[in-house]
């Protein structure tokens, strides 16, 4: 059990982070954690001991959240709020703006690649973790992320305007 317990403590920050980026609320990520936590604890037995414990209980909480939001699509209807745990906060316009427009781009990548990104950037998964986690080879997940790095590298296109004449 110490050994379970150990490596349940330290994932815990990770697995936070992955379920604030999943729903991008604090209580429903709070709550996804301690779902995932207590149903990590109820199914302990189905661990191997021999593997690291932070990609079983990843994927536990992935699939909690497709179960509960995805289903729902409760997702949509989370606005996104500026209000990060670490966050400074004398953030300027332009910082929140930045950031703002970085999670639109981020919610406007394929599903896919916005879960391979997110399991390797928030949940701190190395490559074949998350391949692990989303069930798929691991060149799946280079890519997805890749590509998804790349999307979000992307210079912003600004929205062309309409010129009308008056006459």
């Amino acid at each position: 059990m110490p050994k379970f317990s150990a490596q349940m403590k330290d994932a815990l920050p990770h697995l936070w982070r992955y379920a604030y980026s999943l729903t991008q609320d604090r209580a429903q990520a709070d709550d996804l954690v301690q779902d995932c936590v207590e149903r990590g604890l109820r199914k302990r037995s189905l661990w191997d001991e021999g593997q690291p414990l932070k990609p079983w209980l990843m994927k536990i909480l992935l699939n909690l959240f497709r179960d509960r939001y995805r289903a729902t699509s409760r997702l949509a209807e989370v606005p996104f709020l500026n209000d990060h745990a670490g966050a400074t906060v004398d953030t300027t316009v332009e910082d929140r703006a930045e950031l703002a427009a970085v999670v639109k781009r981020m919610q406007a990548l394929p599903e896919n690649q916005r879960q391979a990104l997110q399991l390797v950037a928030f949940a701190g998964l190395s490559y074949a973790e998350a391949a692990d986690v989303l069930s798929v080879p691991i060149g799946t997940i280079l890519s997805r992320v890749a590509r998804a790095r790349a999307s979000l590298n992307e210079p912003s296109q600004p929205q062309p305007t309409q010129l009308r004449s008056v006459t």
